[in-house]
């Protein structure tokens, strides 16, 4: 239908004339309200959006080394849905005094995810627990906005964290 008749129809029905297929050939238009045509646009790209929860899994120092691996294969699930990871190891009693054992625990961990996720929060102690923050690596090519003093290092700064 040529442009004229089309934008006549639109302007009879009291709606708009909408591009809606601009690389076809031709160009693919619909008469439609364009506020509720960008309403509905909005709505579904709102939906898209993935939202990122804090999962939390804990460990005590004295952890074998089966239940070792079922909880890294659940934090593994966890960064590939995209949600980030508080890590706690727990000291029961006397083992405090073994603080180096959980440190130990949270570098193993760490090198089980190192595709999956990276260090948010290094290991830090709060009271009788000691606690990492893990989160999602960034996907390959697109740097990520919280970690741009990194990026601006370079592999050094990779190193370090």
């Amino acid at each position: 239908m040529p442009l004229e008749r089309a934008l006549e129809e639109a302007r009879k029905r009291g709606l708009d004339l909408v591009e809606v297929g601009p690389q076809a050939d031709p160009v693919v238009c619909r008469i439609l309200d364009y506020g509720k045509y960008k309403y509905q646009q909005e709505k579904r790209e709102k939906r898209k959006q993935k939202v990122q929860k804090l999962k939390e899994m804990r460990f005590t120092s004295q952890i074998e080394a089966h239940d070792f691996e079922t909880k890294v294969r659940r934090i593994r699930e966890f960064l590939e849905d995209g949600d980030k990871v508080k890590v706690t190891v727990i000291f029961r009693g006397r083992e405090i005094v073994h603080m180096d054992r959980g440190r130990e625990l949270l570098e193993r961990l760490k090198r089980a995810v190192e595709g999956l996720g990276r260090v948010d929060q290094g290991p830090k102690v709060q009271g009788r627990t000691l606690q990492m923050l893990l989160v999602p690596a960034a996907p390959s090519g697109s740097g990520s906005g919280g970690k741009s003093k990194e990026n601006d290092h370079g592999a050094k700064g990779q190193e370090e964290s």
